[in-house]
């Protein structure tokens, strides 16, 4: 039907004759002669029908906005000083011959090459929003990124299998979007979060590296980087250790970015164990362009008698810090005062602050209503441990460690980038090592994984599964980049005994460990190799590439902040006669006795 893309006619095409087709972007007359800004996926190109081809020029006159055309022309130079340098075929253009109307279209609810529109609008006219250049571009990076990920892989040896999509629903930290069973009564698959237990008991049976670019389902609440669906560039490896795996990823992400933008990341990535990026930045994913550090005074504050501060620092599990801010003794009180609404979002129950306005007056040249109630000693450390000169300001954060881990966090990614405390780099990559093994759940008292129940432990750590879980690390590693998890993974458990007292720890009892984890300990048995890997959300790193504020952004049709698709109108109401046949499974399993 056609013999070009609209994109790529370019000067070489002069004096020929070509058949293109594509959307009417924009339609134009300018004194008897009309101008169509023709678009398809590649670019666009400007057709010029004149009156001496009276049938094209007559459907060129009832044209309208993504209208669809089928344009035969002759290619010539456009005349000197309309020339457009910065289209790939602005020193073109194509004198049409015939002109065909593949298809009419309604007026579009907005214009394609419009930048602002409402997102709810573009999601619920989605197929429309895909045609706009920026979409596009974004999805071909995606596809781009995908596939150099893919090359990469089958070039070091992996092998791409599909897992199953209707699974068993496992501990992974969400909850599982369920799908019932019309042959098996009352029961439920559950979509997978991640392929995990798939891909390790794919090493036990001796693939030795696996990947697949796979769908994932989390029922969970969503922010700009989540949705309930996503895409994970999944792979697992046996025989390597943490430090191997990381460099053969870490070489995969480093050669896709080059390839892909070229964009040079440092050689090697830079590592940081948990606990310091946790002590420093109040996060496992800091953003290493953000120049703010927090600084640790719990020890400093046990023995003042100001009891916001002394409390915590006296309570197991308890911290006090302070995130110094250089020259923030400028900020007005507005500011601060709206600050201290954020960090409510994170459980913080105040900002406290202090200005330093002359650091050699000691107390007297500090301005803050807390002040007072701290003793010179105290106030000495604080200005010593923080480095806090003259025009500074200090934040406060005085509660259980996760809530100060959060809430100053968070403050030191809002101040650092809405004040421009940045390094100036635009990509930070980071690995983060050295993860505890488990949390403690306080609302429900008791340890949870803190990756996932089949992390594997630091070699000596074993012997604290049963006697002291906390003290416990693992073998776990998190891809991060410009304050963005990108990827995930850890060395996995593949002796039998060792799962049992991770299970144990977890207070899952054996009965329970049969029910939902009998066939991964029975593969276990049998010759499991040693084996680990790693996951990345392909959908994050497209979004950090493409520079996008979401990734819905990069992800061609995908789902509100509800979870809800405005184009479909999902979910919906299912039949009535398939809800009624459920219910009826369901009543007849509830009856059956136990």
């Amino acid at each position: 039907m056609r013999t070009h893309y609209c994109g790529a006619v370019n000067a070489d095409h002069i004096g020929q004759i070509v058949t293109l087709c594509g959307w009417a972007s924009r339609r134009r007359d300018h004194g008897g002669v009309i101008f169509i800004d023709l678009r398809d996926r590649e670019g666009t190109v400007q057709v010029v029908i004149d009156p001496d081809t009276p049938e094209a020029f007559a459907v060129a006159e009832d044209t309208r906005p993504e209208f669809v055309l089928k344009v035969v022309g002759k290619v010539r130079p456009r005349p000197a000083g309309t020339e457009n340098p910065n289209l790939p075929t602005g020193m073109v253009e194509v004198l049409t011959q015939t002109l065909e109307v593949l298809n009419p279209s309604l007026t579009p609810p907005f214009q394609i090459d419009d930048d602002n529109i409402n997102e709810n609008i573009r999601l619920q006219y989605r197929y429309l929003d895909l045609r706009r250049a920026p979409m596009q571009k974004n999805l071909r990076l995606r596809y781009r990124v995908s596939k150099l990920m893919r090359d990469y892989l089958d070039q070091h040896g992996f092998m791409e299998v599909e897992t199953p999509m209707l699974t068993r629903s496992t501990p992974e930290g969400a909850r599982d979007y369920l799908v019932p069973s019309r042959v098996h009564d009352g029961l439920f698959y559950a979509l997978p979060q991640s392929p995990q237990l798939f891909k390790q008991l794919l090493m036990v049976a001796g693939f030795d590296r696996y990947f697949q670019i796979t769908k994932c389902f989390r029922d969970e609440d969503l922010r700009a980087d989540r949705q309930p669906e996503f895409t994970q560039v999944d792979l697992e490896t046996s025989f390597m250790g943490e430090e191997e795996i990381m460099v053969l990823v870490e070489g995969m992400i480093r050669d896709m970015f080059q390839k892909a933008q070229g964009i040079d990341l440092p050689n090697p990535f830079p590592r940081m164990a948990y606990a310091e990026a946790m002590g420093r930045y109040g996060s496992d994913k800091p953003d290493l362009r953000v120049t703010l550090e927090i600084t640790e005074l719990t020890e400093v504050m046990k023995a003042v008698d100001f009891k916001v501060f002394s409390g915590p620092a006296n309570a197991v599990g308890g911290r006090v810090a302070a995130l110094r801010v250089p020259k923030g003794g400028e900020f007005s009180r507005g500011e601060i005062d709206a600050w201290t609404e954020f960090v409510k979002i994170y459980g913080a129950r105040g900002l406290a602050w202090i200005k330093v306005n002359e650091k050699a007056k000691g107390r007297d040249g500090l301005q803050s209503p807390i002040v007072k109630n701290l003793h010179d000693a105290a106030l000495a450390e604080i200005l010593s441990r923080s480095g806090a000169e003259d025009g500074d300001i200090l934040f406060f954060g005085a509660d259980r460690a996760k809530v100060v881990n959060d809430a100053l966090g968070a403050l030191r990614l809002k101040i650092g980038h809405e004040k421009g405390y940045l390094d100036g780099r635009a990509w930070a990559p980071l690995w983060v090592v050295d993860f505890p093994m488990f949390e403690f759940n306080e609302d429900e008292h008791r340890w949870d994984a803190l990756h996932h129940p089949f992390t594997a432990p630091k070699d000596g750590h074993e012997d604290y599964l049963a006697t002291n879980p906390g003290a416990a690390l693992s073998k776990a590693y998190d891809m991060v980049l410009n304050g963005w998890e990108v990827g995930g993974g850890s060395v996995r458990i593949h002796k039998e005994a060792v799962q049992e007292k991770v299970f144990a720890a977890l207070n899952i009892g054996a009965a329970e460990r049969r029910e939902k984890f009998g066939f991964l300990l029975d593969a276990l048995q049998y010759g499991a190799p040693p084996h680990g890997g790693l996951a990345f959300g392909l959908d994050r790193l497209v979004t950090l590439m493409a520079g996008a504020e979401s990734i819905r952004d990069v992800i061609a049709f995908p789902k509100t902040q509800r979870a809800a698709c405005l184009m479909t109108n999902a979910p919906n109401a299912v039949d009535e006669k398939q809800l009624r046949e459920l219910h009826i499974r369901l009543r007849q399993k509830a009856a059956e006795p136990s």
